[in-house]
Parts: C-alpha cells; structure tokens; sequence
C-alpha cells in the first residue's frame, strides 16, 4: 500500500510538472492565482476552526499559509512587464502592493475579513486571467500583455 501511495504522489507531481512546463503565460498566471487562492482558503479554514485563538500550531500554519500567498503576489509584482503592460500593469502593481499589506496585517491581527476580501479580489482576477487565458488557446498568435512570467 505505501508504494502505491508513493508513486501516486510521484505521478501526481510529474502531473503538475509537465502543466506547469507546457502552460502559456497566461496560464501560468491563473495557476498562480488558483494557488494563492487555494492558500488563503486554507488559512481562512484554519482560523475559524481555531475561534479561540489559543492553538499556536495552527496559528504558524495560518501564518505560513497567508505567507505562501504573499510570495505569490509578489512573484506576480515581479513578473510585470511595465512597457508592454503600461496603465494596466501600475493597476496591477499597485493592486498587488495592496493586497501584501492586507495580509501582513491580516496574518498579525488574525483578521478573516481582510483575507476573505484579498481571496475575493484574487478570485476575480484568476477569472480575467482565465478567460484571457482562454482566447490565447484559440488565438495563439496573441501573447498576454503587461506581464512577463519568464522573469
């Protein structure tokens, strides 16, 4: 049984390997989101399961959650293309910006609120992200605008 579940977890892997590598910019972007949004699920889950705020386990994994989260934001900071993004990639800077500063204070203050609004905003921008990702698919000849993934 355990070498059953070790090689699902190796095959699992390769799995996400060989999306990440064969992805488009576009998707690359939504991936990030959907794991930002997948991490601030699991912090937000965490703390309402912990209401007393007494466990100093969960709060690190709390922490550590919201942490993953600002690391990919600020892998998406980092990832703007300023000249081909103009106007739309200082939004995103700035929105990006945003968006840590609510999760330190969040992850201090142990705040639900601030990081249910960040997932949201986030939510909606993995959407946009999605459906730019979509045409991109159906139009290759188009590259995303604003954002370089290559670094």
């Amino acid at each position: 049984m355990e070498r059953f579940i070790l090689a699902y977890k190796d095959a699992s892997l390769s799995y996400k390997e060989t999306k990440i590598k064969t992805a488009g910019p576009a998707q690359l972007v939504v991936m990030l989101y959907d794991e930002a949004v997948k991490q601030l699920t699991k912090a937000i889950e965490l703390l309402e399961a912990d209401k007393e705020k007494k466990d100093p386990g969960r709060i690190e994994l709390i922490s550590k959650a919201i942490m993953k989260t600002e690391e990919i934001i600020t892998e998406l900071m980092i990832s703007l293309d300023f000249e081909q993004g103009g106007e739309i990639a200082k939004q995103l800077f700035s929105l990006y910006t945003w968006f840590n500063r609510e999760l330190l204070e969040a992850s201090i203050a142990q705040d639900k609120d601030k990081m249910i609004t960040v997932k949201q905003l986030i939510s909606e921008l993995r959407n946009t992200w999605d459906s730019i990702s979509q045409n991109a698919v159906e139009q290759p000849n188009r590259e995303a605008i604003g954002i370089n993934i290559a670094g």
